[in-house]
């Protein structure tokens, strides 16, 4: 007997329609074809003793199940539930029809209850797009998966409730999830707020400018100035959501496998905040079956890098590409794929190695050169991408111990949602572009005219600190902004002198 279902291979951030195709005829082996990994291979184990534990049995004869197409590579447990279902047709133990209407997907456990599995979002998208339209997936991958409209999505616990399902014994409902509801519930909702914030009024300011453009930002100071408090708190004043936004990073983590449960879609910009251990292939992607990197779940949000001199130079310098390109490409020698990666880059760092150096009070007990030695763990190139500098000093007890609120990210937020929709009006001719800081030559040339006195003065700041091209264009971009705020259609001198300040590392006393 022959019996077929369908299941999906989750590539990069989408998913491959798949096969499974079971036949049990003459003879005692079992083949697994259609380039499984190995933990495919040892689904055979969890599916005999699975089967043997609900009263079934694994035939002794010959079995071939193939994955097909067969030059596609599978990999994971979630192909357990399928072929299960397919060898309890093909051995005419159970009659299952209508086998062939679904995509199925669950890992079994040796008692056949069902574990939930990675990028369950992207296999009901692949299942809609290739017109089917049931589903049964791990109960905790349901809500996920039914945020897709226009399919129905069955979440079920056990194997023996999925052969009920499937024979018409047991009636179940397609799991229903009201995305608009559940997208509104939260998206404004956070625990922490930049009115808890005493003092570093000019650095909230440099957060606004940034969260108005989308400009990259690196943050320099003393230990305990409060960089990664800041950090924190900049989601709280970036635009929201949109809801395709929202489903977009849905996708990324769920084929991370970030997903579970309730928390079904990501409401909130993602903050990542890795450690400086990190590898490369942790960082932007990849690995033997590829997964999304840290500048990928931080899609559309924000990735924090602390103490960025203690990252692994090449881990960093592989991030250039993607932060001029907003997306990354994995290539190996028998695929190659994308990884979208359009975030935020904030980042904070010592201004040498004991973290005084600058400091109003205290004394810098570094050697000769070393500061300079220590600053230069940040190559130039990686340094000229990222927009604004900021130097943090440390707030006074006056300051902290002051008890009126500071301004709520309510109120900034407003300021910076307002900007942002004078950028859309801006670049309606420009789809792909977003925000200020995502404009090309072209677009900075268009949209941030100088007159003549702006123009004088950034001529004198270019001479002074001898900035590169890239870092003409930034000062422009960052300007460009702070207009926007200002709700001011020109670019004027005042604007491009708060954005030449924000070159903190380009200054003559930074090079030790």
């Amino acid at each position: 007997m022959l019996a077929k279902t369908y299941g999906c291979a989750v590539f990069g951030v989408s998913a491959n329609l798949i096969t499974i195709e079971t036949h049990v005829g003459q003879g005692s082996k079992c083949y697994l074809v259609g380039l499984p990994d190995s933990t495919i291979k040892e689904s055979i184990q969890r599916v005999e003793s699975a089967l043997k534990n609900n009263g079934f049995f694994f035939p002794r004869r010959k079995v071939i199940i193939n994955l097909a197409p067969a030059d596609i590579r599978k990999e994971g447990s979630a192909y357990d539930l399928p072929i299960a279902l397919s060898i309890l047709e093909a051995s005419e133990q159970v009659e299952l029809k209508g086998l062939e209407d679904y995509v199925i997907m669950g890992e079994l456990a040796l008692d056949g209850t069902i574990r939930p599995i990675k990028g369950a979002l992207p296999i009901a998208l692949e299942a809609k797009s290739r017109g089917i339209s049931k589903l049964i997936l791990p109960e905790k991958n349901a809500i996920e998966a039914a945020m897709v409209e226009g399919i129905e999505v069955f979440g079920l616990s056990h194997l023996r409730e999925t052969i009920q399902f499937i024979r018409g014994k047991i009636a179940l409902e397609p799991t229903q999830v009201n995305v608009h509801a559940l997208f509104n519930q939260t998206h404004d909702q956070f625990d922490v707020d930049f009115s808890q914030v005493q003092g570093q009024e000019s650095v909230k300011r440099a957060f606004e400018i940034a969260a108005a453009g989308g400009h990259n930002l690196i943050m320099i100071g003393p230990p305990g100035a409060g960089k990664t408090m800041l950090a924190k708190r900049l989601p709280t004043i970036l635009p929201p959501f949109s809801l395709t936004e929202a489903l977009e990073v849905t996708k990324i983590h769920s084929v991370a496998g970030k997903l579970m449960g309730k928390h079904s879609l990501l409401t909130h910009r993602p903050f990542r905040c890795p450690h400086h251990t990190i590898s490369n292939a942790a960082l932007v992607g990849g690995g033997s079956f590829p997964q999304p990197g840290e500048i990928s779940l931080a899609h559309h949000g924000v990735l924090f890098l602390d103490e960025l001199p203690e990252f692994n130079r090449n881990a960093l310098e592989v991030m250039r590409q993607p932060l001029e390109d907003r997306k990354v490409f994995i290539s190996r020698a028998k695929w190659s794929l994308e990884f979208p990666a359009n975030f935020m880059l904030v980042a904070s760092m010592n201004p040498c190695p004991c973290g005084y150096y600058n400091h109003p009070n205290k004394d810098c007990v570094c050697g000769p050169g070393q500061v300079q030695r220590y600053l230069n763990r940040i190559s130039g190139p990686l340094l000229d991408r990222i927009d604004m500098h900021i130097e943090i000093v440390p707030v006074h007890f006056e300051e902290m111990s002051q008890e009126r609120a500071a301004e709520s990210s309510e109120h900034v937020r407003k300021r910076v949602i307002d900007a942002r929709i004078i950028q859309q009006n801006r670049f309606i001719p420009f789809p792909k572009i977003h925000s200020n800081a995502m404009m090309a030559s072209q677009q900075v040339n268009e949209f941030c005219h100088l007159d003549e006195p702006s123009q004088q003065l950034l001529s004198v700041a270019m001479d002074k600190l001898q900035l590169s091209a890239r870092a003409y264009d930034k000062i422009r971009k960052v300007a460009r902004t702070i207009a926007d705020l200002a709700k001011s259609e020109n670019i004027f001198s005042e604007h491009i002198a708060e954005a030449i300040t924000y070159r903190n590392l380009d200054r003559e006393n930074w090079a030790g």
